[in-house]
């Protein structure tokens, strides 16, 4: 049976495009690329150059070789030397954290994407991304619980009625936002941060792919019902 559904009050406090994730991508990522670029004594690079460098050795190969190192280092244990043989020669002209159908690797994508597209001027597809802060109120307290433990999933149910009613998510994913099980909401927000909470609020900074939640910059304060994934007893396997 489906858990009883709690009424809140969604209010969007802020509002930002951006182009590249918040600390997507530390020194310590540009050295261990430089290194799989075959870069002679990376370690003795200044910290302030490690970028630039990491992003003019790129440059001395081709884009999809370029590719293929960069997803070969974000994900050495998802994908295999074939996968990333074809993803790196998608990269080129597919925004693969919105096309590909493996929601748990869109962050990945993107963060890839982001740093070839700046590497190679523009002949990787153009990244965009979305960072925002809402404040959730809830009707009864005791309801707060819910964004709380294990807040992907409610929350995402909170923000889809802020939505128009053609955007994706609510033509795509009528059933996990109606339903018991939301477990694509977890890949679809790659940062989920509580900025503040008090008894019967939380406030909420979310970064996430503007392919899911552009039109939330249009969102007014409204009220929407959510409720929290079910547990099974098929749980953790």
């Amino acid at each position: 049976m489906l858990t009883p559904a709690s009424k809140f009050t969604v209010e969007r406090l802020s509002f930002t495009s951006l182009s590249e994730l918040p600390n997507s991508w530390q020194n310590s990522d540009y050295k261990e690329l430089l290194k799989k670029m075959n870069y002679d004594n990376p370690d003795e690079i200044k910290e302030a150059e490690l970028k630039e460098m990491c992003l003019m050795s790129f440059t001395d190969m081709e884009p999809r070789e370029a590719a293929e190192i960069v997803l070969g280092y974000l994900f050495p244990e998802e994908l295999n030397a074939g996968q990333i043989e074809n993803l790196g020669h998608q990269m080129l002209t597919e925004k693969l954290w919105e096309e590909n159908p493996e929601l748990p690797l869109h962050k990945g994508f993107y963060k890839a994407t982001e740093l070839l597209h700046t590497a190679y001027n523009g002949t990787f597809p153009r990244t965009q991304a979305v960072q925002f802060q809402v404040k959730c109120t809830a009707e009864n307290p005791e309801d707060i619980a819910l964004l709380t433990e294990s807040p992907a999933a409610p929350l995402m149910r909170l923000l889809a009625p802020g939505l128009p009613d053609n955007a994706l998510i609510n033509r795509l994913f009528t059933t996990q936002l109606e339903g018991p099980k939301f477990s694509e909401a977890e890949s679809m927000l790659w940062d989920l941060t509580t900025v503040n909470k008090d008894a019967n609020s939380v406030t909420f900074e979310v970064v996430s792919s503007a392919y899911w939640l552009d039109d939330f910059k249009y969102a007014d304060t409204y009220e929407a019902t959510t409720h929290a994934d079910e547990l099974s007893t098929m749980e953790g396997e």
